[in-house]
């Protein structure tokens, strides 16, 4: 079995992936640009970075499966990035507010040369936020390294009315796709002995 390697240093997909138990034997923050290019809709977007980070990765790990992955929240075609002080993350909350906004998974290993992504799109409503609740939001910083300014599995919870698709990509990670990508590599979850 090769090693599995994050190219992540994200917390919150280390926590996913230990939920259906796949730890990976190093992390290997990728640091690549996360600028969209031009005219690159949020879903390309989404693909494009967890390809970058897998494939950055992979070079130096070449004997490794490496696996990335990339959250994009998009209003339309806006993507909404994660905000850097409360003035933007008080916009983003004004996006969202009572509106469907979509949220795009890229999730891609690499093993043996190759390189298998898979993209995941979860739409999500908000109900509509009064001015008392995006107060309290930003006063409890829980929107701080949030793509589009808020975290589904905290206190943002209570805004959303419902989801359509994978609620584990708006954490962070689909996690079916990922525990699919990585069998299809031959990395199975490792389950308890009964």
């Amino acid at each position: 079995m090769p090693r599995l390697i994050l190219a992540s240093a994200s917390q919150r997909r280390l926590e996913l992936l230990a939920q259906i138990g796949i730890v990976p034997e190093r992390i290997e923050a990728a640091g690549v640009d996360e600028s969209p290019r031009p005219g690159e809709t949020p879903a390309r977007l989404a693909r494009r970075l967890a390809e970058d980070k897998v494939r950055l990765v992979a070079e130096r790990f070449p004997e490794d499966l490496v696996l990335g992955a990339d959250t994009v929240v998009a209003c339309g075609r806006r993507v909404l990035a994660k905000a850097a002080d409360e003035d933007a993350a008080r916009r983003c909350l004004g996006l969202l507010s009572g509106r469907r906004h979509r949220v795009h998974g890229g999730v891609s290993a690499a093993f043996g040369g190759s390189v298998r992504t898979r993209l995941v799109t979860t739409a999500v409503r908000f109900k509509r936020l009064s001015a008392a609740e995006v107060d309290a939001y930003i006063r409890c910083g829980e929107w701080r390294d949030k793509a589009g300014a808020y975290a589904i599995q905290g206190r943002a919870g209570a805004f959303v009315i419902d989801v359509i698709g994978s609620y584990s990509n708006v954490v962070g990670l689909p996690l079916y796709e990922t525990a699919a990508l990585l069998r299809g590599l031959g990395l199975e979850a490792a389950w308890p002995k009964s």
